[in-house]
């Protein structure tokens, strides 16, 4: 049988803008810009590799825009009216994209008169009516009017790679609610503001879609308008019917054109590496000369990567192989613009649609996202190219003067198609947050790139060395910029004499907000930068990234509490901690403040006379959870009760007082917040309430994990990964016998205790659970000895049988630690990295705590890296499945908690399972099966 042939039709256009602002401004060694050129080339370079190695590609082509003009304009003069001109800095960068699509030997296509859309349509059509596949490289919404099935046998469908996702017919129908064919119908009654075509006034996306969907097609809707029932929607499709077909006219897509290369002409092949080189050389592009230099082969070669994981470097660059910081001005707070009017704001927004890419910062009331009023928004297209929208501003005093400002509904509707264009791409400072207060008003912001996650997929764990390794906009301001803002207690005050955003005067609200946005822009340019010289943008791009908005729609939904329940529990614990606190004053002699560590210490170790006591630096004595551990170990009922009283008045005020005054009145639901950057290693964790540590295995755990409840006729599901740090162990330090245990589903547990102990029964298997965790965690022996209750020379002998039972383990902890010595960090499978700057540290206390935590944040990382990637997937999938209802809820460990119809568990069940078993693949493959257990019940409890 013949090759099935695969076009590839790249949209050049896209990732020019794409490239020239994600990086900083570059010169050649004559003084050219080339920041765009170097990104389009990596862009490019990235692309062609993957196709290559890829199954199935055969032909590719890039498609450029010849000219500012077309046949649209003819049509129509007011066509693209509203654009901006090309930057000053990218229009010599033009002709050298050019040049580097043909120094790839890839074909380059621009016809004069003809946008590339209208290229790419006509080579897509004769290229599927020959029955070949092809494929289209953009994200541009008219090009969705082509995908699906051609007579001749062909298919036709996108690869967006901002997203890294495939659009299909099911993707298109998703977006806009019509097949593709129809897609043209529903812009033109909706326009489109970039490219200024003039639609129906008033009518939106989802007016069009439904009108679309109601009536058939764009000349049936217009039919109809006589018969609808006045409104102001019936005038307009009457009054400006001409202007939809005009548009409709205008967004279709040329698909006859003649083709000024044969199909056959774009056959891939391997990349002749002489041109390559000469053009690289040429423009100073040292670090991508030095991957030609770095293989015989003529293909672009991919930089190594460990784990399996394809495609992206793990390593730090050298020196050479970075690109200059940006050089940038001093902020300068005066430039900022308050936007009061209209005019004011359509034309910053016209700006903001041209240049692809606005840092966003929103202004609010409250810190709850759930909860707070919208006071303004600030956006930055650039350094010292901000501007604060005010929205409500003037106070809560009904008689205070309000400022001039849009009014909040009409200046919304004018952000909304900025907001939520998948052409332009929103940068934030903890972006989520942003996300949700926007969501409440009705709008859904998307792309997104977050300079906090960019920073923790850097930076993670460097805080310690004390240099300001926080991922806070004011430390990376410092670190990166020089730079120290305006502090919000500056403008708004601390204490009783503080007032609300809403007060703050217009010029010192502009200075404040817009600076937000103008230092998140210059932190994105630096940090874009970095990720690609340290080895950053895969965990960044392929885990983290994808979450954000993710995670904002989990805490949109929340979590149903049952209140009586938990003032229940408040009470129960209550009357407990009291009875607790009369048992340990009488254990003591006398009353004391149990909560005060300094009278427990002298209650303990002066009073009582217990050994074992020692003093800090502040002369008291420690009463950690060790120490009195140790000390109930030792018989001593006091530590007992007091670790009793802990526990209960912890998990009193921390869970069943705090859910009560969680509960969102307008919700009735507990809405947490999670973190993408709270933990070094990756994993999630989250506040307001932390809902991460709540016992899982505990009596009082289950009774408060009872409080968390479906709403009537659902159900809560979760779903856990089972073992999953000892599977990964397994894999990751390649351990025959604990990978075949898994394989065939056997208790590893139980496997381990007949390695260690040749016999297996209660009391072995739990000791065998005991070792098998707390080896990964690096304990040490007299660690060990303090959990199972042995002697230290007992401990080191168990320890030195596990390694000699599995040698994998042994060689995985020695390897993990010479590499954190030597670089600093320790990798993830993915490539996250988590940096301990103490590891080479003089005071031993310091140095082994580094190796402890070293020895196990590879593996608990790889953990969090595989559920997050679960995560971003699941809904996806559940829509796939028909089942987009199902709501994800929360995440804990390494279980994930949804709420669903109880008539949906068995179909849900299959699915959810599925994406999580398989959410390593295909960037890792595992030696080991993960496995996934199941469980649901009208409350959290129940569903374990």
């Amino acid at each position: 049988m013949a090759e099935k042939q695969h076009l590839y039709l790249v949209d050049g256009s896209s990732y020019i803008f794409r490239a020239y602002h994600r990086l900083p401004p570059l010169t050649n060694p004559e003084g050219t810009p080339v920041g765009a050129v170097y990104g389009y080339t990596t862009m490019l370079w990235k692309l062609a590799k993957d196709l290559h190695q890829a199954d199935g590609p055969t032909h590719l082509a890039v498609i450029l825009d010849k000219s500012g003009t077309s046949f649209r304009n003819e049509l129509y003069d007011a066509y693209k009216a509203n654009r901006p001109p090309a930057p000053e800095d990218l229009v010599p960068q033009f002709p050298l994209i050019r040049d580097a699509t043909r120094a790839f030997s890839l074909s380059c296509i621009e016809e004069e008169g003809l946008e590339a859309d209208d290229m790419i349509a006509s080579y897509a059509r004769e290229a599927a009516r020959q029955g070949w596949d092809v494929t289209i490289v953009s994200s541009d919404k008219d090009l969705m009017q082509l995908v699906g099935p051609s007579a001749g046998g062909g298919y036709i469908d996108m690869l967006d790679t901002m997203k890294n996702q495939r659009i299909d017919v099911a993707e298109v129908v998703e977006k806009f609610g019509v097949q593709p064919e129809l897609v043209g119908d529903v812009l033109a009654l909706m326009g489109d503001s970039v490219d200024n075509v003039p639609g129906i006034r008033g009518v939106g996306p989802k007016t069009a879609t439904k009108l679309i969907q109601d009536y058939g097609d764009l000349e049936s809707a217009l039919a109809a308008a006589e018969t609808m029932k006045p409104s102001k929607m019936r005038e307009r499709l009457l009054d400006e019917a001409d202007m939809a077909r005009l548009s409709r006219l205008l967004v279709e897509l040329k698909q006859d054109c003649a083709l000024p290369l044969p199909l056959e002409s774009f056959r891939l092949t391997e990349i002749p590496p002489a041109p390559l080189a000469d053009f690289l050389r040429t423009h100073g592009f040292s670090s991508l000369l030095r991957r030609i230099d770095a293989t015989e082969g003529t293909s672009p070669p991919a930089p190594a990567a460990t784990g399996g994981v394809d495609s992206a470097p793990t390593r730090a660059a050298s020196a050479g192989d970075r690109q200059e910081a940006p050089v940038m001005p001093p902020v300068d707070r005066s430039l900022y613009t308050c936007i009061q009017s209209l005019p004011e704001l359509d034309a910053f927004l016209a700006r903001a649609f041209a240049t692809r890419s606005v840092a966003v910062d929103t202004e609010t009331s409250a810190l709850d996202a759930m909860q707070a009023d919208l006071t303004g928004v600030s956006l930055a297209l650039g350094p010292n190219d901000a501007c604060y929208i005010p929205l409500g501003h003037g106070g809560t005093d009904m008689f205070a003067e309000k400022p001039q400002q849009i009014p909040l509904d009409v200046a919304l509707a004018r952000l909304k198609p900025l907001l939520e264009s998948d052409t332009v791409l929103k940068i934030g400072q903890n972006i989520k947050y942003d996300l949700n207060v926007l969501a409440r008003y009705g709008i859904t912001v998307f792309p997104v790139d977050d300079t906090m996650a960019m920073s923790f997929a850097l930076n993670a764990g460097r805080s310690e060395e004390g240099i300001g390794g926080g991922h806070g906009m004011d430390e990376q301001a410092e670190r990166h910029l020089g730079h120290t803002t305006i502090k919000f207690k500056d403008v708004c005050g601390t204490g009783r004499s503080a007032i609300s955003f809403a007060e703050v005067p217009l010029d010192r609200a502009t200075e404040y907000a817009a600076e937000d946005a103008d230092v998140t822009w210059r932190l994105h340019s630096i940090l874009g930068n970095q990720l690609h010289d340290e080895g950053g943008t895969r965990i960044y791009e392929r885990v983290d990234r994808p979450l954000i908005p993710v995670l904002a729609q989990m805490e949109r939904h929340g979590i149903k509490v049952d209140r009586e329940q938990l003032a229940r529990l408040s009470s129960e614990f209550a009357e407990r901690i009291g009875g607790l606190e009369k048992e340990i004053h009488a254990l003591a002699g006398s009353e004391f403040t149990i909560g005060s560590p300094k009278q427990l210490g002298d209650v303990l170790f002066d009073r009582l006379g217990y050994k074992g006591g020692r003093k800090g630096k502040s002369g008291q004595y420690s009463t950690d959870q060790s120490v009195l551990e140790k000390l109930a170990g030792q018989g001593a009922e006091i530590a007992t009760k007091v670790l009793d009283w802990r526990q209960l008045a912890k998990l009193k005020s921390t869970y069943t007082d705090a859910l009560q005054a969680a509960i969102n009145p307008a919700t009735g639901r507990v809405h947490t917040s999670y973190s993408l950057v709270g933990a070094q290693t990756g994993r999630l964790s989250s506040t307001d309430p932390n809902l991460q540590n709540i016992p899982a295995r505990t009596e009082i755990g289950r009774r408060i994990r009872e409080a968390f409840v479906a709403e009537p006729g659902n159900v809560l599901l979760a779903a856990d990964y089972s073992q999953i740090e000892l599977r990964l162990a397994a894999h990751m330090a390649d351990v025959p016998s604990l990978k075949d245990a898994f394989a065939k589903g056997e208790d590893i547990h139980a496997r381990t205790a007949e390695e260690m102990f040749g016999m297996v029964d209660r009391d072995t298997r739990a000791r065998a659970k005991t070792i098998n965790f707390a080896i990964l965690y690096g304990i040490s022996r007299w660690g060990l000895a303090s959990r199972l209750g042995v002697e230290a020379d007992e401990a080191q002998a168990m320890i030195d049988r596990y390694f000699e039972r599995f040698p994998g383990i042994q060689r995985y902890i020695v390897a993990t630690l010479e590499q954190v010595r030597e670089c600093g960090y320790s990798e993830t499978l993915f490539g996250r990295k988590t940096w301990f700057p103490r590891i080479n540290a003089k005071n031993q206390a310091e140095r082994q705590g580094s190796e402890r935590a070293a020895i196990n944040a590879p593996i608990q990382g790889t953990c969090a890296d595989i559920i997050k990637r679960a995560m971003a997937r699941m809904m996806p999938e559940l829509r796939a499945a028909g089942l987009g209802h199902i709501r994800m809820l929360l995440q804990v460990h390494d279980e994930l908690v949804f709420e669903l119809p109880e008539n949906d568990v068995d179909a849900a069940r299959p699915v959810i399972a599925r994406v999580m078993n398989d959410a390593a693949g295909p960037a890792i493959r595992l030696d080991v099966p993960l496995g996934v257990e199941i469980g649901t019940g009208k409350n959290w409890d129940a569903a374990h």
